[in-house]
């Protein structure tokens, strides 16, 4: 599948098989693929809590307003961001570089994110969202179906993985295999509506 064809045809999809599952092999490759989404500084923000107990299932199901995805998804991945993994040995990010670059890089780091919560935060859901993204545009390719969800109680998750408090929870996507036509497409906005060129008109 062109990456073309991925976007026109990925839908948030709502009722996934739940008899289905996923081999081992393409949540492995999934994952791989996922982190290879971009993020700032390369400093790789994103943690993947990938959920399989399913008493946890069922318990994030009704911390999401009962959504059947939750525990009907082969798989449920709830992206998560580490807000200080730009403290966290950031020379390791750029282990591969020069001497010189690595120097130049890892104080850019510190100048950049240092003392700046609202930049962590905003560059975490940013990371967040360009994994998601990835995800599921690879999901498609490999025939799967997908759903980004931000519909649940963010602090009722947060206290059921455990999250540490240096870190934030970006959304969850439902990947499995779809068992019904999401609804149609709902009136998209008109492009001239979307797209600005140079500057917001006065």
């Amino acid at each position: 599948m062109k990456v073309t064809e991925a976007i026109e045809s990925r839908r948030a999809t709502k009722a996934f098989d739940p008899d289905h599952r996923m081999a081992p092999t393409d949540v492995d490759r999934l994952l791989s693929l996922a982190m290879r989404a971009p993020t700032a500084f390369n400093i790789q923000n994103w943690r993947f809590v990938v959920v399989r107990d399913p008493q946890l299932r069922r318990d994030l199901r009704s911390a999401a307003w009962d959504q059947p995805q939750v525990t009907d998804a082969s798989l449920l991945l709830v992206l998560c961001a580490d807000l200080k993994a730009w403290e966290k040995h950031p020379a390791r990010y750029w282990r591969n570089a020069a001497p010189t670059v690595q120097e130049f890089v890892v104080t850019a780091i510190d100048r950049y994110y240092r003392d700046k919560e609202t930049v962590q935060r905003d560059e975490a859901m940013r990371s967040c969202g360009l994994a998601a993204m990835t995800l599921m545009l690879a999901a498609k390719e490999m025939g799967y179906d997908s759903c980004p969800m931000d519909g649940f109680d963010f602090e009722a998750v947060a206290r059921l993985l455990r999250l540490p408090e240096d870190h934030a929870i970006g959304l969850m996507v439902a990947i499995g295999k779809g068992i019904r036509e999401p609804w149609p497409r709902s009136g998209p906005i008109a492009q001239e509506d979307a797209v600005i060129y140079d500057r917001f008109e006065a």
